[in-house]
């Protein structure tokens, strides 16, 4: 399985600090809420599962293969 490097606090923003995470996820982080919110309100993993956009997204990919890839939609 790949592994891509997620700053919870994107370096734009001061960020160091990195964690592994799925590709598709990365992107889908990514693609759901910008730096700046990333940096204010969701850089706890667990806030970040409970954004609603972000939940509905594990819900669908919990049951998918770890080698599983789907293009990414684009940012709001």
């Amino acid at each position: 399985m790949r592994v891509e490097w997620h700053h919870p606090v994107p370096k734009s923003e001061g960020g160091r600090k990195t964690v592994p995470v799925h590709p598709i996820c990365h992107r889908t982080i990514h693609a759901t809420l910008s730096n700046a919110e990333l940096a204010r309100g969701y850089s706890d993993f667990a806030l970040l599962r409970a954004h609603p956009d972000m939940a509905r997204f594990l819900r669908w990919i919990a049951g998918k293969p770890a080698d599983f890839h789907a293009p990414t939609r684009g940012a709001r």
